[in-house]
């Protein structure tokens, strides 16, 4: 009926941190009725039409296009058969066949401004440096 649906975090509540709730907002659409390529619409070229629409200007970003700026996700699954692979850690599912739970999912790497970053890896290094700073705390504390 010429609506446009977008898709936010609704960050700052206390148990809601920006950006964490995107997915979890993403499956509530899902399970709205919506067909899950409306929702990943809705996340990336519906978000970017409505910041740019008031301003009068086309969108610089929110599809895949030659010119425009684009932030990639890479999962090792396909979303449209199950957005909570795209949770930055994936998700833990039954596997059918062994019944035995299973990590799946997960983002891969992230693609910003063009640098390819392995998402391991950088979870690897932010809970290397939690654990470092833990530590120094403690010893300035004289714990």
């Amino acid at each position: 009926m010429g609506g446009r649906v977008t898709v936010s975090s609704d960050a700052g509540f206390i148990y809601n941190l920006f950006g964490f709730s995107t997915i979890e907002e993403m499956e509530l659409f899902q399970e709205a009725g919506f067909h899950p390529l409306e929702v990943i619409r809705g996340a990336t070229m519906h978000g970017a039409e409505a910041l740019f629409e008031p301003k009068g200007r086309p969108i610089d970003f929110g599809i895949v296009r030659e010119g425009l700026l684009a932030d990639l996700v890479i999962v090792p699954e396909n979303p449209i058969d199950n957005l909570k692979v795209l949770y930055g850690t994936g998700h833990e599912r039954l596997n059918p066949e062994t019944g035995v739970k299973e990590r799946i999912g997960g983002i891969r790497y992230t693609i910003k401004d063009g640098i390819i970053y392995d998402a391991r890896q950088l979870l690897e290094d932010v809970a290397r440096m939690v654990e470092e700073q833990k530590k120094e705390r403690a010893a300035a504390s004289g714990s």
